[in-house]
Formats: structure tokens, C-alpha cells, sequence
């Protein structure tokens, strides 16, 4: 690598809570506008940007050149429209999802040929590298899908970006599992059916970069500089000694889908945890010599902040945005520094 640095971007999910990492990076771009070096947009400063669910449509819009700004106001302005119909959960969440997608998809693959000239971009489009976590119901496996970084990869770069963001997105219960076909560039016409969100395995995908950097790119530990984003958390606890624990308390008392925030926020927290061990050591005995250039920024929550993953009012979502201003301040010129040079 001649030691250069190989620099990952990495984008949690969340649904609405995307507005969190798509406002810090639109706070971060706005910074960059005016550097001398022409840098001005996110991906010209990452080697590999991965994302999971909403982090995967924001990933593969700052890969295909999008501004951070665009992608922010693309969830605060169409928020009430994608998620604003939820089904009544007696009569409607029973037997279907909670959510149609026609109004996101539509939305997403119309930005997403906007920022190509008007043409349908592909993964083979994107500015820079992207590799966005699916999980595969024909298959019954996990998957990556993978700009062609690799000799080996041969099949994800043929797909439509958009329907790649769908596929990552489509999280159960909110969204039923994503279903396509598309023409690869051979010509020949491939399905692409019922996959759903990459939460359900790697919802933080840091893990999944930080891999790909090392086996994919070759990449010495020493040499990963990360900026992981998260979209928010709450801690789970529960201390009472209830007796009825069913269906009803696990996905809808409060209007809480408790389940899916549980196995979503505990992935994620757990990667955090994993990467960190790598950076610096058991009980942060290597905290004076990190291994490699590591930033975490993620907000913890409060029953006053929290939204739900497809929370519709603008007024909550901008509130929520702003945790992510704050966060900014904090952290603006360490975050410029070790990751913007």
C-alpha cells in the first residue's frame, strides 16, 4: 500500500434514523466545499464505504457522487410518504408488512439516475467501493453485495444500484422481502428475489469493511483508518418480574416493535464492541499504541429522543437529526483531522 492509509466509511442501519449519519456527513461536506484540492464530496475521501439497510442507500448514494445534503432531504421531505400508511397491526400487520415500498423505490432510483446523467446506474457506477450486507432467502445465507474489487467478483457489479439499496432495506415486518430482475451486462436476464435487510446479521457492517480490507484489498491492520456511523441506540433493559412475555410485548405493546430494535441495536452494539477490541486491546491495554485509526460516533437514547425506525413526523425526525449536530460539535475537528486530510 506504500503506506497509504485505506480508508473505510461504514453506515449502520436504522430506517428514518438514517437522518443521523446523513446529517453529520452533510455537516462534514459542507466543511470540504471549499478545500483547494477539488475533495469536496465525501467518497473522494474513502477507499470502501459499506452500509446496512438505511446506511446501504446512503452508502451507495455518496459512492454514485450524491451530496450528503440531497440524501438527508431525501428522508426529511418524503418521510410522511414512505412511512406515513402504516397498516393497523390487527388488520393489516398480521398477513403483510407494515409498509409499501413502491414510494421509497421509486424515490431512490429516480435520485440515483439523476446523479448518473439519467442513466440507470449500476454498482460499476459507483465513484468508489462500496460492499452492502443482504440476506438471501433462496439462498438462506448472508450476503455482501461487492463492487468488482476482487478478480472473483463477478456477479454483484452487474446489478442496478437501486435495487441493490431496496434489497438492503427491505427490513421484516416493515418491508416485505425485495423481489427484481435486471438485464446484467452479458445481456443475459437474472433474477433477484427475496432479499431482505442486512440488519438481520450485520446491521453495524463494520466488521463485514474491515475483512474485506484485509483479505479483498490485502490490507495491513495498521493501515485501516474507520469512521463507523451509527443511527442511534437505546439500552434494553427490563427488570420487571412480568409473567406474560408473548407476541404482544415483543412487537407491539407501546407501538414498540421491541424484537427487531433488540436484535438490530444488540448486532450493532456487539460489532462496536469486537472492532474496538481489535483497536485497542483487552480492557484497552493498547490504548496508548492503537492498531489502526478507529472513530465510533453514536448516540445513546432516552425515551424523550428516541424515534422509531419508521417514525413519520418531520418535527420529531429534524429533533432527531439534530443529536447528530451536536454530536458534530463535539467531535468536527478530530473526525477533519484523522479522516479528511
Amino acid at each position: 500500500m506504500n503506506n497509504k492509509k485505506f480508508k473505510i466509511l461504514s453506515i449502520d442501519g436504522g430506517g428514518i434514523k438514517g437522518v443521523f449519519p446523513a446529517m453529520f456527513l452533510m455537516l462534514l461536506e459542507d466543511e470540504l466545499k471549499n478545500r483547494s484540492d477539488g475533495k469536496t464530496k465525501i467518497h473522494q475521501h474513502f477507499d470502501l464505504i459499506t452500509g446496512t439497510s438505511t446506511g446501504g442507500i446512503i452508502a451507495i448514494a455518496l459512492a454514485l457522487g450524491i451530496p450528503a445534503k440531497e440524501i438527508y432531504h431525501l428522508y426529511l421531505d418524503n418521510a410522511k410518504s414512505i412511512f406515513g400508511n402504516k397498516r393497523s397491526f390487527l388488520f393489516g400487520q398480521i398477513r403483510s408488512s407494515a409498509h409499501e415500498r413502491n414510494h421509497l423505490e421509486t424515490l431512490v432510483r429516480n435520485k440515483f439516475k439523476e446523479a448518473n446523467g439519467a442513466v440507470e446506474p449500476r454498482l460499476k457506477d459507483c465513484k468508489t467501493h462500496v460492499c452492502i450486507p443482504i440476506y438471501d432467502l433462496i439462498q438462506g445465507n448472508p450476503s455482501v453485495l461487492k463492487t468488482k474489487y476482487h478478480p472473483a467478483f463477478e456477479r454483484d457489479y452487474h446489478i442496478p444500484a437501486y435495487q441493490a439499496a431496496m434489497a438492503t432495506s427491505a427490513a421484516p415486518t416493515y418491508f416485505d422481502p425485495y423481489t427484481s430482475e435486471y438485464v446484467d451486462l452479458n445481456g443475459t436476464k437474472k433474477d433477484f428475489v427475496n432479499k431482505i435487510d442486512g440488519g438481520v446479521m450485520a446491521n453495524n457492517p463494520t466488521l463485514v469493511a474491515f475483512l474485506e480490507a484485509i483479505k479483498a484489498f490485502k490490507v495491513e491492520m495498521s493501515d485501516l483508518e474507520i469512521l463507523s456511523l451509527g443511527t442511534g441506540y437505546k439500552n434494553f433493559t427490563d427488570g420487571n418480574s412480568r409473567k406474560r412475555w408473548g407476541l404482544y410485548y415483543w412487537m407491539r405493546k407501546n407501538k414498540r416493535q421491541r424484537l427487531i430494535d433488540l436484535f438490530m441495536q444488540s448486532q450493532s452494539q456487539l460489532v462496536a464492541n469486537y472492532i474496538s477490541l481489535l483497536y485497542h486491546g483487552i480492557d484497552k491495554c493498547e490504548k496508548e499504541n492503537p492498531n489502526f485509526v478507529y472513530d465510533r460516533i453514536e448516540v445513546q437514547l432516552n425515551e424523550d429522543n428516541y424515534i422509531d425506525m419508521d417514525e413519520s413526523d418531520s418535527t420529531k425526525i429534524k429533533n432527531f437529526a439534530e443529536l447528530a449536530s451536536i454530536k458534530y460539535q463535539h467531535n468536527r475537528s478530530s473526525i477533519l483531522n484523522k479522516h479528511f486530510y
